[in-house]
């Protein structure tokens, strides 16, 4: 190789297709490096006409690395306008010294690292802070994003909203660039304003809402949060213009926290051993003529051990003559101290579903599988633990005499819990959700998830995805009372 003679000493001008042409780099290193051309000898350019390049040289191998080609493909999609010289510096050199790359002292390669994290970081805010936007109905339903990237990475960070958000229409808007996702193919254009985008929404309250409710002021650390979400991209976030007013009240908000935090049961409960239901009891019970005097039976439930350290039974509520039934996993803090199903922080997400679908909660019957709240203590917390197959065994006698009284059309199973209790059966939601299955009684049995699972999904974006699909389930199993 080191006989090949340079065709010329005059520099050579490439003009790339584009800002994110790697390709087009790829084709114009190859035939460069083989011929001799030194990085020297080169411009980049993005757009525009450029010099002919000459063939790759015959018999000349250019080889390289996976890793760095890979590496390089990040790099490339830089805004640093010698990123393309920096790339081509980088190969020449490794002709050399096939190992550079893990020369960490080199300033190229320190160059090189740091652009290529930087890309990447910029990757990360773009996947964390594009916020979608709604426009149209129906078949024209569509969802807008607006985003300001550092770097030219819309390419890059596309393949992932494909992946989060399939069954969406869906199209992100940038300066340099644009993606549209139709649910079956992603289409990439030109450059777009702000102003081509939805300035608000209809669920854009609805998030800051729920943003608002999800702040913990015992966690802020206001360094570390602008570290993760630089002030630059709160213009473009629903959320933002919360921060500063929480931020101002945190310690106030911390101190209201610790206030409200759940007492433990009282002594006496945490004494006595749990002791088997007798069966005058149990009898008795059978025998109620109504729900109330069901529920006066079971506040005295000895049927497992949950009862020794719940603060009470909680049992179901709602009218006598209910046609629709909502069956949950368990009663959780809140509603262990209120005595009361779906009253926390899940039941807040229940009752707003129920009302977008015009299904009014005082004319249903909401219970739960489990009627004793299960915990582990942790401090002066009480933190949910899932019950097991004996508990749900246990109490799905108290569930089958509120069926048998209430004589419902449709069930509604909430999670995977009061789904195994209503079909006495293991039941995957994730693959089982949407279904109706029909018990050998008759009755018909709709499965969702669990409003809470909403609440324990960290990303933002997905959370207000996977609530909408929860709101479809319950617009569905209206649907079927109506139909």
């Amino acid at each position: 190789m080191a006989n090949q003679p340079a065709l010329s000493l005059a520099a050579y001008a490439v003009h790339l297709a584009g800002p994110t042409d790697f390709d087009g780099w790829r084709d114009a290193a190859r035939r460069l490096s083989t011929n001799e051309v030194k990085p020297e000898d080169i411009e980049w350019h993005v757009g525009g006409e450029g010099d002919e390049l000459p063939a790759p040289t015959p018999g000349v191998e250019l080889r390289v690395s996976r890793e760095f080609v890979e590496r390089a493909a990040i790099v490339a999609c830089h805004s640093d306008s010698e990123r393309f010289a920096l790339l081509y510096r980088l190969l020449w050199r490794q002709r050399s010294a096939p190992h550079l790359l893990r020369i960490a002292s080199d300033p190229d390669v320190r160059r090189f690292e740091a652009m290529e994290k930087s890309v990447r970081r910029d990757e990360h805010k773009m996947h964390a802070f594009v916020r979608f936007r709604k426009i149209g109905d129906g078949d024209n339903e569509r969802f807008v994003a607006w985003f300001e990237p550092e770097h030219f990475i819309l390419e890059l960070a596309a393949p992932f909203f494909v992946r989060r958000f399939t069954g969406m229409h869906w199209a992100i808007l940038t300066p340099h660039g644009s993606a549209e996702w139709d649910r079956e193919r992603l289409a990439l254009g030109p450059g777009a304003s702000k102003d081509d985008a939805p300035a608000t929404d209809q669920s854009e309250e609805m998030w800051r809402t729920y943003f608002a409710n999800i702040f913990n002021p015992a966690r802020l650390k206001v360094k570390a949060m602008q570290s993760e979400m630089p002030k630059k991209y709160w213009r473009n976030l629903p959320e933002a213009s919360l921060i500063p007013g929480l931020i101002a009240r945190a310690d106030e908000a911390a101190r209201e926290m610790i206030a409200r935090m759940p007492t433990m049961p009282a002594p006496h409960h945490q004494a006595i051993q749990a002791r088997h239901w007798p069966a005058a009891e149990e009898q008795a019970a059978t025998e109620a003529q109504s729900i109330d005097a069901l529920r006066q039976q079971a506040s005295q439930c000895r049927r497992c051990p949950l009862w020794s350290e719940a603060t009470q039974t909680v049992f179901g509520e709602g009218p006598d003559d209910a046609e629709l039934v909502f069956v949950g996993e368990q009663p959780g803090d809140q509603e262990d101290l209120q005595g009361r199903p779906f009253v926390g922080p899940a039941g807040k997400i229940f009752d707003a579903v129920l009302g977008e679908a015009g299904i009014d909660r005082t004319a249903v019957y909401v219970t739960n599988a489990v009627k004793h709240f299960k915990f582990e203590p942790r401090g002066k917390r009480r933190i949910h633990s899932k019950p097991n197959a004996g508990e749900v065994q246990a109490c799905r006698w108290w569930l089958a005499q509120e069926l048998t009284l209430l004589k419902p059309k449709l069930v509604v199973a909430l999670g995977a819990t009061a789904a195994q209790s209503l079909l006495e059966a293991p039941v995957t939601i994730t693959r089982q959700r949407g279904q109706s299955i029909r018990r050998d009684d008759g009755l018909t049995v709709f499965l969702t998830i669990h409003p809470s699972y909403v609440l324990r999904i960290r990303d933002p974006q997905e959370a207000a995805a996977e609530r909408a699909r929860f709101a479809e389930d319950i617009r569905a199993v209206r649907a079927m009372m109506t139909g």
